[in-house]
C-alpha cells in the first residue's frame, strides 16, 4: 500500500503544479492587460504636459487615441488602403530591378608617372614617330617611412662673425625657433599620430597590425610607445572634444542611442559588456560619444541630458521615457523600432503584421514625396499635417482595437504594445519640419563603433574607452562636414597644443568650422 500511496502523492504534486501553471499564465495575462492600461493612463496623465513644450500651435496636436473606435467607414477605408498597398508591393515585387550602372572611377588630381616604349630594333636613322597609343592604369604606392629632419641655420652679423664665442653667442647669433610639435620630445611627426589614429578609428586596424605593418616596412616601433603616443594624442583632443559636446548640446534638438563597447575588468580579469552613448544634432549632423563606466543606467542618461532644452528623439528605451515627465523635453520615438517589431511578427500573424507594416509604409512614402519634392521644412510640416496627421490617428485606434484579441505573449501583441505605449512620442514628428521619423541616422553614426569593436574586440581599460569616445567623436563629426579626416587630423595635432593654450579660438579647428575656413582659402 505504501508504494500506491506514494504514486497517489505525486500524481497530486503534478496536477497541483499544472493548476499553478495555468494560475500563472491567467495572471500573466492580466498583467500584461494592466500594464497596457497603465500606458494607455500614462498618456493621458502626461501627454498634454509634454506637448507645451515645444514652439508651435497646441492645436495642431488633435490626437484623441481614447475616444470613438474606428467607424465603419474607417475600416472599409483602412482595408482598401491595405490592399491597394499590397497589390503595388505585389507588382513591385515581379518587376526585375534595373541593373545599376558601373561608376566611373575619379581620377582627378593624381599625379601622372609616364613611361614611354620603344619597339626593339628602332634608331633615328631608319624611322620616324608618327604618333602614340596611350594606356592608363590606376597604381599604387605603398606607405613609406622617412626621416623629416630639420635644419636651422645660424646667422650673424658680418661685423661681429669674429667676436662669436660660446659666452655670447646666445645673444648675438639669429636662428629660427623650431617648429611646433605637438608631443613634447617625441619622435613621431604628426603624420605619423595622424596615420595611427585614422588606422585605427576610421579603418578598424588594431594597433597591433599596425605595428607588423610598421616592421614590413623596415621600422620596428614598441606596442607601448605606440600607445602613449596615441593617449598623448587624445589628450591634446579632449578640449576640442569638450567644445564639440558642449555645441551638440546647445541645440534644440538632438538624437541619443546607445552601443555596447566591451572593456576590459582588471579586477575581474576579463572583458565585460560596457555602454557609450551617442549624441546627435541632426540640423548640422555634429555628434559626440560618451562614455560613463560603461553604465547604461538612468542616472547616467539624466547626468548626460539634465540640461538640455529642446527635442530628444530616442528609441523605446525605458529610461528615455521617464523623461516624458521632465520641463523642457519634448520626447521624440523612431518609426524604424516600431516597423521592425511588426516585421518580427510577419511569421506568427501575417494578416496583422502586414496591415500595420503598410500603415507605416504610408507614413515613410509620405516623407518619400517630400524629399524627391524638396519641399522647404514648413512645406513639409503641412504635407505631415494634411497626409500623416489621418493616418496616425486611424493607425493608433487600430492598435488599441486589435490588442484585446490577442495574447499578450504573443510577437504581434508586444509589437502593438511597444508601438501603443510609444505613440505621443511616435506620433509627434509631424509637430516640426526638422524632425525626423526615426532615428536611423544616429544608428549609422554608430555603426564605426559596432566596425571598430569586431576588430579591436574590446577596450583596455576604462581611460582607453574615453579616448576612444573622444575620436570617434571628432571623426564623425568630419564625416558630417564633408572632410577629409586624415588632413583635418594632420593640421589639427600641429596647432592644437598653441591654441589650448590661449593662442585662438579653440573652436575654429572643429571640423564644421574648420570645413568653412578651407572653403574660404580656396576662394
Amino acid at each position: 500500500m505504501a508504494p500506491q500511496a506514494s504514486l497517489s502523492e505525486v500524481q497530486k504534486l503534478v496536477d497541483e503544479i499544472a493548476s499553478l501553471r495555468d494560475q500563472l499564465s491567467a495572471k500573466e495575462a492580466v498583467i500584461s492587460k494592466l500594464e497596457f492600461e497603465i500606458d494607455r493612463l500614462r498618456k493621458i496623465i502626461f501627454g498634454k504636459k509634454s506637448e507645451r513644450f515645444i514652439s508651435t500651435d497646441p492645436n495642431v496636436r488633435q490626437l484623441d487615441i481614447f475616444g470613438e473606435p474606428l467607424s465603419d467607414r474607417e475600416k472599409a477605408e483602412l482595408e482598401k488602403a491595405a490592399q491597394q498597398e499590397q497589390e503595388l508591393i505585389t507588382r513591385t515585387i515581379t518587376v526585375n530591378k534595373p541593373r545599376t550602372p558601373r561608376k566611373d572611377i575619379s581620377l582627378e588630381g593624381l599625379r601622372v608617372e609616364e613611361t614611354i616604349i620603344d619597339p626593339e630594333g628602332i634608331n633615328d636613322q631608319e624611322y620616324v614617330c608618327i604618333g602614340s597609343e596611350e594606356t592608363s592604369r590606376l597604381a599604387l604606392k605603398p606607405a613609406e617611412f622617412y626621416i623629416k629632419k630639420t635644419i636651422r641655420r645660424k646667422y650673424v652679423l658680418k661685423n661681429q662673425s669674429d667676436r662669436i664665442n660660446g659666452e655670447n653667442e646666445s645673444s648675438t647669433v639669429l636662428i629660427a625657433p623650431l617648429p611646433p610639435a605637438p608631443l613634447h620630445k617625441c619622435m613621431a611627426d604628426t603624420s605619423l599620430l595622424t596615420e595611427i589614429i585614422i588606422q585605427k578609428y576610421l579603418y578598424h586596424i588594431p594597433f597591433h597590425r599596425q605595428i607588423a605593418r610598421f616592421a614590413n616596412l623596415g621600422v620596428h616601433i614598441s606596442s607601448s610607445t605606440v600607445g602613449d603616443w596615441f593617449s598623448q594624442s587624445c589628450e591634446l583632443l579632449k578640449p576640442l572634444y569638450d567644445h564639440l559636446r558642449r555645441r551638440v548640446l546647445a541645440c534644440d534638438y538632438i538624437q541619443v542611442d546607445e552601443s555596447t563597447l566591451p572593456v576590459v575588468d582588471n579586477e575581474k580579469k576579463r572583458a565585460v559588456k560596457g555602454y557609450v552613448w551617442a549624441v546627435r544634432c541632426p540640423d548640422t549632423g555634429e555628434l559626440f560619444f560618451h562614455y560613463d563606466r560603461g553604465s547604461r543606467s538612468e542616472k547616467t542618461a539624466m547626468v548626460l541630458l539634465h540640461n538640455f532644452k529642446g527635442a530628444i528623439q530616442t528609441d523605446g528605451y525605458q529610461v528615455y521615457q521617464n523623461m516624458e515627465q521632465l520641463d523642457g523635453k519634448l520626447m521624440l520615438g523612431c518609426w524604424a523600432h516600431a516597423r521592425r517589431k511588426f516585421d518580427e511578427s510577419l511569421k506568427e500573424n501575417k494578416k496583422l503584421a502586414t496591415e500595420a507594416l503598410l500603415q507605416v509604409q504610408s507614413l515613410y512614402a509620405i516623407e518619400r514625396e517630400a524629399d524627391e519634392q524638396k519641399l522647404s521644412l514648413e512645406e513639409r510640416k503641412k504635407l505631415r499635417c494634411e497626409k500623416a496627421y489621418p493616418i496616425l490617428v486611424t493607425f493608433e485606434k487600430w492598435l488599441y482595437e486589435n490588442y484585446k484579441a490577442l495574447l499578450p505573449q504573443s510577437r504581434t501583441a508586444k509589437a502593438i504594445a511597444y508601438t501603443y505605449s510609444l505613440f505621443p512620442q511616435l506620433s509627434r514628428y509631424h509637430l516640426d519640419g526638422r524632425y525626423k521619423i526615426d532615428n536611423n541616422q544616429i544608428e549609422n553614426a554608430i555603426r564605426p563603433l559596432a566596425l571598430g569593436r569586431k576588430n579591436y574586440l574590446f577596450c583596455g581599460n576604462g581611460d582607453a574607452a574615453i579616448r576612444a569616445a573622444v575620436v570617434y567623436s571628432l571623426l564623425g563629426s568630419c564625416k558630417a562636414a564633408g572632410i577629409n579626416p586624415a588632413e583635418w587630423m594632420e593640421d589639427v595635432l600641429s596647432k592644437i597644443y598653441f591654441y589650448s593654450n590661449g593662442k585662438g579660438n579653440l573652436e575654429e579647428l572643429l571640423p564644421a568650422e574648420w570645413a568653412k575656413s578651407q572653403g574660404n582659402k580656396q576662394l
